[in-house]
């Protein structure tokens, strides 16, 4: 759940980098939004995919492209890593947090089968 209002998150200050981008000339104006409109898209994709491994996939695939596009816009590279942290920070406790489930799950049909 964390991981894809990251990757959700991450679509909308894309575009937003986009505007500046193109605002200020850092870029041709059809290229910012090109490539903000393209990395935006495949933000929601892999927030909509992450019910499957596919989705992680992408969203790494997200994370490199957010840390490879953001040198045109110099202030970007710092909410990249920021992303980047905040990716890796919700696949560590998703996974810690899924795996207390699973511990939950199996000790409470363990006392049901016991009684």
């Amino acid at each position: 759940m964390f991981a894809s209002s990251v990757l959700a998150s991450e679509a909308l200050v894309v575009v937003l980098a986009a505007l500046v981008a193109a605002r200020l000339d850092l870029a041709p104006a059809a290229v910012a939004w090109g490539a903000g409109a393209a990395l935006a898209v495949l933000c929601l994709l892999a927030a909509g995919l992450l019910r499957w491994p596919v989705g992680y996939v992408l969203g790494w695939v997200a994370q490199t492209a957010l840390l490879v596009l953001s040198v045109r816009v110099p202030t970007m590279v710092i909410l990249a890593v920021v992303f980047v942290l905040l990716w890796v920070g919700g696949l560590v406790l998703g996974t810690r947090v899924d795996r207390e489930r699973a511990e939950r799950g199996e000790r409470e049909r363990a006392v049901r089968l016991g009684s």
